[in-house]
């Protein structure tokens, strides 16, 4: 017997409510979207969801950090061990030329995805 799975749709602000029918963790079927948006976020969300990752990324010696995010989306079972490498490299003091969009972390927990500076460090 299937499973049933019901999500809220994330990707505009209607919120639709999704229902997924689940066959051996498989989706047979996606109702209660409004767009195919809605149907594409409930199968990828239902068998594997992806997230983007916003985050602090420490200076060095300074008590300020800074934000980023990832490049794209990673698998949300993934994202505490992306944090934890945030956290475990921090940004020398001798790099403080960061623009917005440079990359901080290439392949971040190796999901083929970049940690990305969202601000300007110019110093």
């Amino acid at each position: 017997m299937g499973e049933t799975k019901q999500l809220v749709c994330i990707n505009c602000p209607m919120g639709c409510r999704l229902e997924v029918q689940m066959e051996d963790s498989a989706v047979q079927s996606v109702t209660g979207n409004i767009c195919p948006r809605g149907e594409q976020f409930a199968r990828q969300e239902a068998v594997d969801p992806l997230r983007v990752l916003t985050s602090l990324m420490r200076i060095e010696g300074r008590e300020k950090p800074f934000s980023v995010k990832t490049s794209a989306t990673v698998p949300k079972r993934i994202l505490f061990d992306c944090v934890h490498q945030i956290f475990a490299n921090p940004v020398s003091p001798s790099r403080l030329q960061i623009h917005a969009g440079d990359v901080m972390i290439a392949d971040v927990c190796g999901s083929g995805v970049d940690i990305i500076s969202t601000q300007e460090i110019l110093e």
